[in-house]
């Protein structure tokens, strides 16, 4: 079938959203809003309020500011967990480079045998080449400029620059599972398994908060590891979803609490879903009595 349907003004999305049902309290605000977030990506945030999903018609008494609100809280909510992903980034990465240099050298990331999979190697050790050679850090252009050989500057500097997409690849890559399980533990884990479940889960999230998508009650395929206990602050996992945000948030606020004690991310995320009463947590994937578990039991 051809698409056919033609760009529709301002006004007339409005009265189209209102024809479907939707109580528009101040058309001339409505305008203002649509003109600062497209109208698609709104009608992410208008979804939950529709009662059948193929005529569009909302359920009574819904809100056009209600969406809003909603908007809002998941930009406040992206910009949290990206500020907490980026914690763990950067922690993974001084990791890494740390503990394997002294183990393996300055180029340690060019040795095939160091890696599992060949084929991912071969992947990796490409994306590592042009994230690279396409940096203008100050000290990878120094180096280039003064250096020759090998072709990748010292992992110190390469792992810098990569994208955190290639540093989860080459770091679950790796072979040796008892340095792995060494970093692990750094972050109160058990073993390298469950870091790397995590962070893959992490890489996938931050991706998706880059891009500005819906995050509040989006369904995620890359699912974490809930493990029974662990040795910090943890949750009951019984009936929690996996692919929902809320395993997330519980992998992060546990991340946080081993790299950066006293860090107030809890206290935010509770006082943005204070501020927005209205958002339902169990489209997240929040289980009832969620404030009551040791993880995120905190004052605000």
């Amino acid at each position: 079938m051809e698409y056919s349907k033609l760009p529709l003004d301002y006004s007339q999305i409005l009265q189209l959203l209102k024809g479907r049902g939707l109580i528009i309290r101040n058309d001339d605000d409505a305008s203002e809003q649509l003109k600062t977030m497209s109208y698609f990506r709104l009608a992410n945030y208008l979804r939950p309020m529709e009662q059948d999903k193929t005529t569009h018609v909302f359920k009574p008494n819904s809100h056009f500011d209600n969406a809003v609100n909603l908007y809002f809280f998941d930009k406040k909510l992206r910009a949290l967990l990206f500020t907490a992903i980026q914690s763990f980034e950067i922690a993974l990465r001084s990791k890494l480079i740390q503990h394997f240099c002294t183990a393996y050298g300055a180029f340690w990331i060019l040795d095939r045998s160091l890696f599992a999979d060949k084929k991912i190697f071969t992947e990796c050790t490409i994306r590592v080449q042009q994230e690279v050679f396409r940096s203008k850090e100050d000290f990878i252009i120094e180096h280039f400029d003064k250096y020759a050989t090998p072709i990748l500057p010292p992992v110190w500097k390469t792992l810098e620059v990569v994208s955190f997409g290639t540093l989860s690849r080459v770091f679950c890559n790796l072979k040796d599972t008892k340095l792995k399980k060494k970093i692990a533990r750094e972050f109160n884990l058990p073993q390298h398994k469950l870091l790397e479940s995590w962070c893959k889960c992490a890489v996938i999230l931050r991706n998706n908060l880059a891009h500005h998508s819906r995050t509040w009650n989006r369904v995620y395929i890359i699912q974490p590891q809930l493990p029974q206990s662990l040795n910090g602050d943890w949750i009951n996992p019984t009936g929690i979803a996996n692919n929902r945000l809320y395993a997330q948030l519980c992998c992060l606020a546990y991340l946080q609490n081993a790299t950066h004690p006293g860090n107030d991310f809890k206290q935010q995320l509770k006082s943005l879903l204070q501020t927005h009463p209205n958002v339902d947590v169990a489209a997240m994937g929040f289980p009832s009595e969620w404030e009551n578990e040791p993880l995120w039991k905190c004052e605000i």
